[in-house]
Formats: C-alpha cells, sequence, structure tokens
C-alpha cells in the first residue's frame, strides 16, 4: 500500500483546470508571484509590492493603489533522480527515471480599496502541493510509483491602517485538496498497481501586522493557520475497487514569517525574511477504512523547519528595477525516515529577476531561480512477505521561470 508526500513539489490548481510543480521544503508553495521570485522571496510579508501581498501578509493592502490586479504565471522544472538497490534483488527493475517534470503554474490577486483606511482583496493560489512519478517497473514500486496532491485555495481578505505607521490584515482560506497515491501490490512486471485516492474540503486563516519604523524601513509580521482534512476516497488494483469507502486525516502545517525591507538611498532595496513552518505536525498517515480498520500506515515524524533568504533590488531608473536573492530552506525529513515518496533534502536557492513599467499604470515582472538541493540518502525497509528494502542515493535540482503583469486602476 502507498505512503504520502516527497520532495519534488507539485501545484495543481485544480479547480481552475492548471496543475504544476513548485518547489520549497515538504511540500510547502512558497511561488506565490513572480515579483518576488527574482529575490528568493525575501521580505515578501514587508514589501508588500503589488497584491500578492494578500498571501505572504494582508496588512500590505494598505500600501497599494485603490485598485489593483495581478495575473503570474510560472514554468518550473524539477529533477529528481535514484540510484541504489534494493532487497531481495529478485525484484528487479531500474532506478525509476527523472521523477519531475515540466509544468506551469498560475496565480491570480484583485485588492481594492473600500475606504480610506480599509481595503479588501482576494487570491486564488495554491499554498500546497506534490507530485512524483516512477516509471511503473522501477526497483521501488512497491514503496511509490504516483505520489500527487493537488490544492487551490480561495483567500478573501481584509487590512485596515490603524494608523499612519501601522496596520493591520487577516483573511479567510477556503481549500480543495485532492490526494492520488499508488504503488505495485506484487513483484510481477508489469505489476499490479494499488491507488488511493481520496479529496475534502478544509479552512483556515492568515493575518498579517505591518510597521513603518521610518521613511526607509517597515517591517512585517504573518501568519498562516493549520488546514485540517479527512481525504475520503476508495482503494482500487488496476482499477477494480477493493475497499471503499476508505478516509485519511491530514494536517496542513502552519508558518510565521518575520520579514524587512528597507530603502538604503534612492537606488537600493535591501530585504531580509525568516519563516516557520511547523512540519511537525506531520507524524504518520494513516489510511483507514469504513471501520476505522487500518489500510496503510506510514511513519513520517517530520521536524519543524526554516527558511532564510535575504535579497537586494536595484532601480536603474524610473521604468527598470534590478532583482537578487538567496535562500536557504531546510528539509522537515530525516534520514531514519526519508521514503522513496519524500525524498527531500534541504535546498538552496540563487535568484534574479526584474521589473519593466509598462506605463504609469501597468508592470511586468519577470524572475528565475536555480534551486541546488543536497543529495540525500535512504535506507527504507517496508512489507512483511517478504520485507523490501531500497536503498540508495537521490540527488536533484529545479529550475524555476516566472512572469507577471500587474495593473493598477
Amino acid at each position: 500500500m502507498p505512503s504520502f508526500s516527497r520532495t519534488q513539489l507539485m501545484l495543481g490548481l485544480a479547480l481552475a483546470g492548471f496543475a504544476g510543480p513548485g518547489q520549497t521544503a515538504g511540500f510547502a508553495l512558497v511561488e506565490q508571484n513572480a515579483s518576488g521570485l527574482g529575490n528568493a522571496y525575501a521580505g515578501q510579508a514587508a514589501s508588500a509590492q503589488d497584491a500578492s501581498t494578500i498571501f505572504f501578509n494582508p496588512a500590505g493592502m494598505t500600501l497599494l493603489p485603490d485598485q489593483q490586479l495581478v495575473l503570474a504565471g510560472h514554468l518550473i522544472k524539477p529533477q529528481t533522480k535514484f540510484s541504489g538497490t534494493v532487497s531481495p534483488a529478485v525484484l528487479g527493475g531500474g532506478n525509476g527515471g527523472d521523477a519531475g517534470d515540466l509544468a506551469f503554474v498560475p496565480n491570480a490577486y484583485f485588492a481594492f480599496r473600500l475606504t480610506p483606511d480599509v481595503h479588501l482583496g482576494i487570491g486564488v493560489n495554491a499554498p500546497f502541493g506534490l507530485k512524483t512519478e516512477y516509471d511503473s517497473t522501477w526497483k521501488g514500486r512497491t514503496q511509490a510509483i504516483k505520489s500527487e496532491l493537488k490544492t487551490v485555495n480561495l483567500n478573501p481578505s481584509i487590512a485596515w491602517k490603524a494608523s499612519e505607521s501601522f496596520s493591520l490584515g487577516a483573511g479567510l482560506n477556503i481549500q480543495y485538496a485532492e490526494a492520488t497515491l499508488s504503488s505495485a501490490t506484487g513483484a510481477a512486471i508489469p505489476p499490479p498497481v494499488g491507488t488511493v485516492k481520496g479529496d475534502d474540503y478544509g479552512w483556515g486563516f492568515n493575518l498579517g501586522a505591518l510597521w513603518q519604523l521610518n521613511d526607509a524601513t517597515r517591517v512585517g509580521f504573518s501568519y498562516r493557520s493549520e488546514v485540517d482534512y479527512t481525504l475520503k476516497g476508495s482503494f482500487k488494483v488496476n482499477g477494480v475497487t477493493v475497499v471503499n469507502p476508505i478516509h485519511a486525516d491530514l494536517t496542513l502545517p502552519d508558518s510565521a514569517s518575520l520579514s524587512l525591507f528597507h530603502k538604503l538611498g534612492t537606488r537600493w532595496d535591501l530585504l531580509a525574511d525568516v519563516t516557520w513552518t511547523g512540519w511537525s505536525d506531520f507524524d504518520a498517515l494513516r489510511i483507514v477504512n469504513a471501520s476505522g480498520g487500518p489500510v496503510s500506515t506510514t511513519i513520517e515524524n517530520w521536524d519543524d523547519t526554516y527558511r532564510y533568504s535575504l535579497g537586494a533590488n536595484y532601480h536603474l531608473n524610473d521604468r527598470i528595477t534590478l532583482r537578487g536573492g538567496v535562500a536557504y530552506d531546510q528539509t522537515p525529513v530525516s534520514n531514519a525516515y526519508r521514503t522513496a515518496r519524500i525524498p527531500d533534502g534541504d535546498r538552496t536557492w540563487i535568484a534574479f529577476g526584474g521589473q519593466y513599467r509598462v506605463s504609469e499604470r501597468s508592470t511586468l515582472d519577470f524572475g528565475y531561480a536555480h534551486l541546488f538541493i543536497r543529495d540525500v540518502r535512504i535506507n527504507k525497509t517496508e512489507g512483511t512477505a517478504p520485507p523490501i528494502t531500497l536503498t540508495g542515493t537521490y540527488e536533484g535540482a529545479v529550475d524555476i521561470l516566472s512572469a507577471q503583469f500587474t495593473h493598477s486602476f
């Protein structure tokens, strides 16, 4: 039976008909705009550069024009490759190929001023997502073939300018999640494939605060709550239903960010950020039948993580701004609990980008990032008849290219 999750992240805006991979630690997705990618998403809870602040810190809407629309898209090419052995060796098979694939990911935001001190907004995004898919005959097929999680999030928000230097914001997150997990149920080639599929709706909230310390410096703090799901669906083997219904409880973690934005003269902006994510809630994935009997249990024991980022903007002239940034993103997965569905490793971001002001009201942003993912080891045993052990190394990298159109009304 399958377990759940992994590092090659697949973002799916399922309700909008889109799907694509993102890339941060665990299966959280930070790719929520193109304007922040060039800074490796440094300072996003304080920069409030456009309506995508609805996701990063809704209080930032108080710095926006009367009405603003943001449309963003991301081309993401992850690469994940396994090399190693399986025991017993009679299982055979290859190394699974490249589990990553090129995909397109969209985001959209709209914000407007309701009164002089109150702003409203709405965002459509995907805070979490994942996908890996190995060759169906690879040597680890009894542990994982396909693992996919799609989420879509509707995020209505409000911001209040409490004073000239202090703003507060809040948002509601209405989320849909769908998970598909498959693996081989036997050693034969081609293998019989067991597939678990389920979905559910959940909700949470996000909060933010923004302090303008002086004309040059502001600090932002934001918090996103947990979202609880009970994914309900069925277990099929080669398309034939074996167990129906099944369900699995899943908690998507909370997170908190502290950001700094500082203007260094008229040309330079400096940005910094630290983000904590509460992955320790993800201790196990338990799939049970209608009576509560176990269908599958995978121990995860993830750890809380931190992401650190630094960025800079250079205002070349009135029309062109150049951006750069670096980030370090911890993995929540320890060596002892790494699985074929979660071959996650620490990653280092190198990013650059820019903005071109098309007119007084419209801008185009672009960004590119390359993620260096640390090679990691796996030594995972599953099953009992006989137990099957997958041993080896994962190596990976990610390239992200993003573009964004912003229009103020």
